[in-house]
């Protein structure tokens, strides 16, 4: 074999063994938070917490909030406000690597790893108006 040979071959396997090394595999987690979509902001327990409060009028809950899926009102005159939030989410993700140029050239060399998830959340807020303010407030959260 000449020396060109020999270093072009040297080199082919160099870049090979450098680029797996930069492209590398990534974990579960790491898949993970690259399919988890961040499109809209999430009604969440903790800026139902931070923004209601009693005495709020109804343009600030539904400024903190947005609109509410249910509206009604009783006998009495109290306004209900009912958010009823769902979500769905599925993730999965996949993970090829390969040895590299041996390990094709030997056979084998190769693994797949990969994770996937479904997860469920529900929050219900329920507000009350009487004189045109939140009067009084609950909500619950699961996630399943």
């Amino acid at each position: 074999m000449t020396l060109k040979i020999f270093l072009a071959i040297k080199g082919i396997l160099g870049v090979s063994l450098l680029s797996m090394s930069f492209s590398g595999c990534m974990t579960a987690s790491e898949h993970s938070g690259q399919v988890h979509s961040q499109t809209a902001p999430e009604m969440t327990v903790g800026i139902v917490q931070r923004e209601i409060r009693r005495g709020m009028s109804p343009a600030e809950v539904a400024t903190a909030l947005g609109s509410p899926n249910i509206v009604s009102k009783d006998r009495e005159g109290i306004q209900t406000w009912i958010y009823d939030k769902i979500s769905s989410e599925v993730s999965y993700s996949r993970d090829e690597a390969h040895t590299g140029i041996i390990g094709l050239i030997i056979g084998g060399g190769s693994r797949e790893a990969g994770a996937s998830a479904q997860t469920q959340k529900t929050l219900t807020v329920i507000l009350k108006f009487q004189d045109g303010v939140v009067h009084d407030f609950s909500y619950h959260s699961s996630k399943f």
